[in-house]
């Protein structure tokens, strides 16, 4: 093996995790921890770019679905399930996908938490068109997670 090869995972600068850059989770770059949803501020334009200079710690602050466009009868289509990071250094905030090795209990952590996010935080996420999930989708976000109607 190369000594160039590149490590095949980072840990968590935010709970000392291990993190294994497994191919089979369901997202071509892994951008945050599966055991405590924190991310590092790497991408600036697009997903998997690296191209962002803060490099700060991203804390996992809630819930949105992926925008899916409409049907053919014009009703919104759902998205999968997507965490909302909030960059600890210079304020971002991203939207990420879950991977299928997520820690679930986090996920719903997170979900039932961000109902006490401060509203200029909420006021944010809905100028940049950024949907904070609460209560009314609690069921879908299970079904999601789980596979199963609640």
């Amino acid at each position: 093996m190369k000594a160039s090869k590149k490590k095949s995972g980072f840990i968590c600068q935010h709970c000392g995790y291990w993190v294994s850059k497994n191919q089979f989770i369901g997202t071509h770059f892994r951008n945050h921890c599966p055991n405590c949803l924190y991310s590092k501020h790497l991408d600036e334009g697009k997903s998997g770019d690296r191209q962002a200079l803060c490099r700060g710690l991203m804390e996992p602050i809630g819930l949105t679905f992926k925008h899916e466009g409409v049907d053919k009868y014009g009703h919104p289509r759902q998205g999968e399930l997507m965490i909302i990071h909030h960059c600890s250094q210079c304020g971002d905030f991203s939207i990420n996908r879950l991977a299928a090795d997520d820690q679930t209990e986090m996920v719903m952590l997170i979900f039932k938490q961000s109902t006490d996010l401060p509203s200029d935080i909420k006021k944010t996420l809905q100028a940049q068109d950024i949907e904070l999930l609460n209560d009314k989708n609690e069921a879908e976000i299970k079904n999601q997670l789980f596979g199963k109607k609640v």
